[in-house]
């Protein structure tokens, strides 16, 4: 089977030439090739390549240069900015950039947004003029996320790590699926896919993390295979779980079939970017 991880993040070191807009607790660097070596050593094919919002912002280049280096592996997708009057033009100058298969919004509880904000009402329109689908960070605020899914029908929305708060350092919260129902409500919406992307990290176990495919069934059975995207959120998970661990759970565990494995982890995510990767 192809092996697609839905959610990467690599990055340069902290220099004055590309500078880091916040130090997040992650490795100094993973560069592009240190990505893709951790990818080969698992057997990864490819990778949606998320450019690090926490460190470069809306500044994708460091993303451009990767994919540029590695165009059979990365697929990759840039943060744009509802506050940028012009950011119809962003859209339409990013689908124009090789290598690119959607947009992110961060509709987070710190990004103080509401689902009416006519900068995000602009993106969702030139996403769909450009045929983009909308990568949607609404961890911890799944309401508005619903909300604003429900006003852009027309919109294909891909649901950033389960729609589930997830820590950046162990152990995991008390009752880390507590918005699980707002999940599953939200696989209602046709226009909606998700990511099951970072759900090590939300393991109360050790490795291999047992306890997460209880409430994972839930979401498989609700939402079903061809809906769900699997991806590590590498490195933002790095201080919970190495790359290694994020992905082994899942080509060996016995709670999927080959045939659900086999979407799982890379089919159902080259039909929604529309890309498949080429190791050459």
């Amino acid at each position: 089977m192809t092996i697609i991880d839905s959610q990467v993040h690599a990055y340069d070191a902290n220099t004055s030439k590309r500078p880091w807009d916040s130090v997040p607790n992650w490795p100094d660097h993973v560069t592009g090739d240190e990505m893709v070596a951790a990818m080969d050593k698992v057997g990864v094919d490819g990778a949606i390549f998320i450019s690090a919002f926490s460190m470069y912002r809306y500044d994708a280049s460091y993303a451009v240069e990767v994919q540029r280096a590695h165009p059979g592996r990365f697929a990759i997708v840039k943060p744009v900015d509802p506050d940028d009057p012009d950011v119809a033009d962003v859209v339409a100058d990013w689908k124009n950039t090789p290598g690119t298969v959607g947009i992110r919004i961060m509709l987070t509880k710190e990004a103080k947004r509401e689902p009416n904000d006519p900068g995000l009402d602009r993106i969702l329109r030139a996403a769909v003029r450009h045929d983009f689908p909308v990568n949607i960070l609404c961890w911890g605020n799944l309401d508005a996320g619903t909300a604003l899914i429900d006003r852009h029908p027309d919109t294909r929305f891909i649901i950033d790590h389960l729609g589930i708060l997830q820590p950046r350092v162990p152990p995991a919260p008390p009752q880390p699926w507590t918005d699980l129902p707002k999940v599953l409500e939200l696989a209602k919406r046709p226009n909606a896919v998700i990511k099951v992307s970072g759900a090590c990290t939300l393991s109360r176990e050790p490795y291999p993390f047992p306890d997460i495919w209880d409430p994972l069934a839930r979401v498989f059975d609700t939402w079903g295979f061809d809906r769900c995207l699997w991806g590590t959120d590498w490195t933002r998970a790095f201080a919970v779980v190495n790359y290694e661990q994020a992905v082994e759970p899942f080509l060996k565990t016995d709670r999927l079939s080959d045939t659900e494995r086999a979407m799982l982890m890379g089919g159902a995510c080259a039909k929604a970017y529309g890309w498949s990767p080429k190791k050459g």
